[in-house]
């Protein structure tokens, strides 16, 4: 039988697969497709439609009001905030840089949880989240300087500032999975997110040439998958995540997520391979380990 651990790793293999193919997606989509806050407004609002209908054919769950605050809140303001500030940033620079950037979210994971519970730092975890952190430098050392962007430096601030927030979301969230389903907690954080976000929609106006005039075949593909995968699919499989492995060893495996952006980016033509790519690999591969070592899995139990 697969072991927590195990269950909690392979979620989060999946679904930072799908968020690094996200990136290089959405470098393609914005803004020459959709206007960014659009795209968020999109993603948010079908995902709260996916997730109230699984929610129909799935075990029903008191949510206390306290709860259902803090969900409302951190949809509001964690994953419209993430999903606003990954959106413009994308569109300022390059999906390699952010990829780059968004892979600091460790850091910020373990500040966020030693500041708000006081949670200790033991020496080998920082040796695990410094031995990443070195890899994520080599992608950056390998990042040719004739990328092109319209604004790197703005983007790359807008990255780190998603970063941060989504350190923020996880170390929250990962409260509420041990007492709530992922469908509740998607249902309340979407729905909400959703409800901001066609706010703003109402000031800024939604704006996509995707569905002007005839059928944008590649377009239309391409945002589809974001819809399902990294939209759906990667938002229910992180609760799962969240629910075996401690926020720190969650955020680790977002340099999962700037590995595949970066190899896809090679592979398309976005930038020249490295073979430091591959050693970078290695060294977030033993930062995983390292960390969910001293981590350690939940002490949760299948329901």
């Amino acid at each position: 039988m697969m072991s927590g651990f195990s269950k909690g790793s392979l979620a989060l293999l999946f679904a930072r697969t799908f968020s690094g193919l996200n990136v290089n997606a959405l470098g393609y989509l914005l803004p020459v497709w959709i206007a960014p806050l659009s795209c968020v407004s999109l993603r948010l609002s079908f995902g709260a439609v996916v997730f109230w209908i699984v929610s129909i054919f799935s075990k029903p769950e008191t949510v206390h009001w306290k709860d259902a605050l803090k969900l409302i809140a951190l949809g509001s303001l964690g994953i419209f905030g993430y999903m606003s500030l990954y959106a413009l940033s994308i569109s300022f620079t390059t999906p390699v840089n952010f990829a780059i950037f968004n892979a600091m979210q460790p850091l910020w994971v373990v500040i966020v949880s030693a500041v708000v519970y006081r949670e200790s730092v033991d020496s080998r975890k920082l040796l695990g989240l410094a031995v990443g952190f070195v890899g994520a430098l080599l992608c950056i050392l390998s990042e040719p300087s004739e990328s092109v962007a319209s604004n790197p430096l703005l983007g790359n601030m807008l990255a780190i500032a998603a970063s941060i927030i989504y350190a923020i979301y996880l170390v929250f969230s990962a409260k509420m999975v041990g007492h709530l389903s992922s469908v509740t907690i998607l249902r309340y954080t979407f729905t909400s997110g959703a409800a901001v976000a066609l706010a703003v929609m109402c000031f800024t106006g939604f704006s996509a040439s995707i569905f002007a005039g005839k059928l944008h075949a590649l377009p239309s593909i391409v945002l589809a998958f974001v819809l399902v995968f990294p939209t759906v699919v990667t938002y229910f499989l992180i609760p799962i995540g969240l629910k075996y492995l401690k926020s720190t060893v969650v955020a680790l495996y977002g340099y999962v997520t700037l590995i595949v952006a970066a190899f896809f980016s090679f592979l398309f033509g976005m930038d020249h391979f490295h073979p430091i790519i591959l050693l970078s690999l290695a060294l977030i591969g033993v930062s995983i380990y390292l960390v969910g070592v001293v981590e350690g899995p939940r002490n949760v139990k299948d329901k």
